[in-house]
C-alpha cells in the first residue's frame, strides 16, 4: 500500500506541476497588485488545465497525508522526492526547458537518495 501511495503522490505532483507551469507560461507574467491579483484569479478560472493542476495538487496532498499516517515521515518525504527527478526529465522533454549538467546531476543524486530510502 505504501508504494501505491508514493506512486500516486509522484504522479499527481508531477502532472499538476507540469500543467501549472504550462498554463502560467501561456498566461504570461502577472502583477501582484490588487488589480493584478483579480486578473490572476480571472486567468485561473478560465484555464481548465490549470484548474486540473490544482486538483492534482489536492490529490497529492491527501495521498501524502494517508502515507504519513501509515509510514514514518523519514520514509514519506524522501520517497515522494522521486517527483523531482521525473519533473526534471519531463520539463526537458515536454516543456522543452534547458537542463544544465549540474541540475541533471542534482536530480540523479535525489534519485540515489530515493533508492537508498526505499531499499
Amino acid at each position: 500500500m505504501k508504494w501505491l501511495l508514493v506512486i500516486l503522490i509522484v504522479v499527481a505532483t508531477v502532472a499538476s506541476d507540469l500543467l501549472q507551469s504550462y498554463e502560467m507560461k501561456q498566461a504570461g507574467e502577472q502583477s501582484v497588485s490588487a488589480g493584478g491579483f483579480a486578473r490572476l484569479l480571472h486567468t485561473i478560472a478560465r484555464r481548465r488545465l490549470l484548474i486540473l493542476g490544482v486538483a492534482g495538487n489536492a490529490l497529492s496532498f491527501f495521498a501524502f497525508m494517508a502515507l504519513v499516517q501509515r509510514e514514518p515521515l523519514s520514509f514519506a518525504v524522501p520517497a515522494s522526492a522521486a517527483s523531482y527527478v521525473l519533473e526534471t526529465l519531463l520539463a526537458k522533454f515536454i516543456l522543452h526547458e534547458q537542463i544544465s549538467t549540474r541540475r541533471a546531476a542534482g536530480a540523479m543524486i535525489v534519485l540515489a537518495g530515493v533508492v537508498l530510502v526505499g531499499g
